[in-house]
């Protein structure tokens, strides 16, 4: 008995205790899990399980940007074109991305520049970085849905503000952004924000003066 609508463009937080089900409602909404009863809609069609071609496509709209982000021990420019044949990526969209997840002006101030290596799982970089490369990677991507699963609940205030503030810059994009967290504080400019509590969904409102 759980309803839910997401508009396009729109910034919806999720908020909920730990073990709520926060995360499973986003990967029922990824559809990497298939609902025991009811349906997932998507632009007015029900999202076939069955049919893998449908499942991907739908799925290749969506970037997740976790908590842990995951990088590879290589330079800046592979992380964020992540996966892409170095012959391929296109330098102006790496740019045009790592400006949007305010990670550019840093990156550029490096001796290496874009290539520069971060380390195993980016130990040379701090929490906050390694997240705006994560922002930056989705970005990349174009991809039209941004999932923020807690990904600023291990950052200190600071760092998350500065992380906020990327996802902020992307709110005339037609991006449609879902964040998880754990601080309503960090859902303040959302355009609605839903509870997770005792198997329900409500609408809370979370402005501030």
């Amino acid at each position: 008995n759980v309803n839910m609508i997401i508009k396009k463009g729109q910034r919806v937080g999720i908020v909920g205790q730990t073990g709520s089900g926060k995360s499973t409602l986003v990967d029922l909404f990824m559809c990497l899990l298939k609902p025991q009863s009811g349906k997932i809609i998507i632009d007015g069609k029900e999202i076939s399980f069955s049919d893998q071609i449908e499942l991907n496509r739908w799925r290749m709209n969506i970037s997740h940007v976790p908590q842990d982000i995951y990088l590879i021990d290589d330079s800046i420019v592979n992380n964020i074109a992540f996966d892409i044949d170095r012959n391929n990526i296109d330098m102006k969209k790496v740019y045009e991305s790592a400006k949007k997840a305010m990670i550019f002006d840093f990156v550029n101030s490096l001796p290496e520049g874009f290539e520069t290596f971060v380390g195993e799982r980016g130990v040379r970089l701090s929490g906050g970085q390694k997240q705006r490369i994560g922002i930056a990677r989705a970005l990349y991507k174009k991809s039209k849905v941004l999932i923020f699963d807690e990904a600023t609940s291990a950052l200190d205030n600071k760092t998350e503000e500065k992380v906020m503030k990327c996802m902020d810059n992307l709110i005339n994009d037609d991006i449609t952004i879902i964040t998880i967290a754990h601080r309503l504080s960090t859902l303040v400019n959302c355009d609605v924000v839903y509870e997770i509590a005792n198997s329900k969904i409500k609408k809370i409102d979370v402005k501030y003066d």
